[in-house]
């Protein structure tokens, strides 16, 4: 175990800085194109800041330690342009525990006609920020791009060009029972698009919520949600026909109160020519609890950014994450958790599959400083490889500085094991569907833990699509 004194509980915000001689032009044109029309008061103020910081910023590059894996340099070459908003006349599949509870936004902007917010309690706000009353948005206020890191250029740049906020408010005391379905398309033309879309959730003292955040795309055709007989496979190869390429740099932020209680299952499922930068951060006040579960299927490139700060005592935060990519994805997840105060609990597994020429990376960070006495912590990435070609760069990093904690990490790689694969055949079953099952009990521990039994099954379908892929 490699334990390290860390100055900071959170990555530098400043990477990505330059001088005013170095800008980086290409940042500065895709500014211009987020750059929403002027209006007055504290949102306008908001824009102003960012977008100062990010004219005077940079896209990172990968001689940058925590982009060192992922190459953006291929998305630099496209010149995107925002979209002008249109309704779709059909919409990926909804998830039925939410068919009265969900918010629904087109290349960032709210959609009214596609969204549903009937079937929630009293004391739950469930809205795009301009349609709250004005008392509403004060509160709004105090939340908005104040999580750490806010600094952090991708995020910096959402912020500059906020045109609208999907907010999720639920009072003190409350209990939602119905999972609250956020979704978020992208539909997407024969010129590259950038949508930017943003989402604010506060969870008040007592609360508890179910929140699924989903990003997909509409690329002319009907492009559904993966029906039970509709495969990984042929989703991706219909995305490529369609040669839709689109950029989502997305915004989540997540302020959970005392003794509050937060279930976030985030699913990434872009076509497969577009590219996926997402932020989500987290701030637990004392006693809350936060539970994550996140899948990544889509996008020639993707990069989550997963960032936990704990503001309270006896905190617990899971995260259970899932990747599953073929083809030459690039699918990057960079997690920090900063545990500040004493007694805080924090359990982290994030599995990886890996198919074909694809190349997955993790890098998950634990901070426990001086005060943090009696921290449990654990960690482990574990990532199964279905292809001679397929790559990994995993790297679950502990920094320490308290002396009085229970804390451990650890990865692993591995191949379907041919023992194993005969075992199943000298019982009866042909290989590929010993591998498919194998395949799938390796992605169960986590899809299982999806609290949302339509989405667990079309995980699971998902992942049994996968079984070819093993086969160089």
């Amino acid at each position: 175990m490699t334990i390290q004194v860390s100055p900071s509980p959170i990555p530098n915000s400043d990477a990505g800085m330059t001088s005013m001689l170095d800008k980086d032009g290409y940042l500065t044109g895709l500014l211009e194109q987020v750059i929403a029309t002027k209006t007055e008061g504290w949102l306008q103020e908001l824009r102003d800041g960012a977008a100062n910081w990010v004219r005077h910023s940079n896209i990172p590059t990968n001689r940058e330690e925590e982009w060192r894996f992922t190459d953006l340099s291929s998305l630099r070459q496209v010149q995107f342009q925002v979209k002008t908003q249109s309704i779709p006349t059909d919409i990926p599949a909804l998830i039925p525990e939410a068919a009265n509870s969900r918010l629904v936004f087109v290349n960032g902007v709210y959609a009214p006609e596609l969204s549903a917010v009937a079937d929630l309690p009293d004391g739950v706000v469930v809205s795009n920020l301009a349609g709250l009353p004005e008392s509403e948005q004060e509160g709004v206020k105090q939340y908005l791009a104040q999580a750490e890191g806010a600094q952090e250029v991708f995020t910096a740049l959402n912020t500059a060009g906020i045109t609208d906020v999907a907010v999720v408010w639920v009072g003190k005391n409350v209990v939602v029972e119905t999972p609250i379905h956020l979704l978020f398309i992208s539909d997407v033309g024969e010129t590259p698009t950038i949508s930017q879309p943003r989402c604010l959730v506060v969870a008040e003292s007592g609360s508890q919520v179910s929140l699924i955040e989903e990003y997909t795309n509409r690329s002319g055709k009907s492009e559904r949600r993966l029906p039970v007989n509709r495969t990984f496979q042929d989703r991706g190869a219909e995305s490529t026909k369609e040669g839709r390429v689109y950029l989502t740099n997305a915004v989540t932020e997540i302020w959970i109160a005392d003794n509050a209680q937060v279930s976030h299952t985030r699913v990434e499922q872009e076509g497969a020519e577009a590219f996926h930068i997402g932020k989500t951060a987290i701030a637990q006040a004392r006693d809350s609890r936060y539970t994550c579960h996140a899948i990544t299927l889509g996008a020639k490139l993707s990069r989550h950014n997963l960032e936990i700060l704990q503001t309270g005592e006896q905190t617990e935060t899971h995260l259970n994450g899932l990747t599953m990519i073929s083809g030459k994805q690039l699918a990057d997840t960079h997690s920090a958790i900063a545990l500040n105060y004493p007694h805080g609990t924090s359990k982290q597994l994030h599995k990886c599959i890996v198919g074909d020429r694809a190349h997955a990376v993790f890098n998950g960070k634990v901070f426990v400083p001086k005060p943090a006495q009696l921290t449990d912590a654990a960690q482990l990435n574990r990532n199964l490889l279905l292809s001679s070609k397929a790559r990994v760069d995993t790297k679950p990093q502990l920094e320490i500085t308290a002396d009085n904690v229970k804390c451990a990490h650890g990865a692993t790689v591995s191949q379907l094991e041919d023992d194993e694969i005969f075992y199943l055949q000298s019982r009866g079953i042909d290989e590929d569907d010993a591998r498919s099952l194998l395949i799938n009990a390796f992605a169960a521990e986590i899809i299982n833990q999806i609290p949302v039994p339509s989405l667990q099954e079309i995980l699971l379908n998902t992942v049994n699509s996968l079984k070819s892929l093993s086969n160089d």
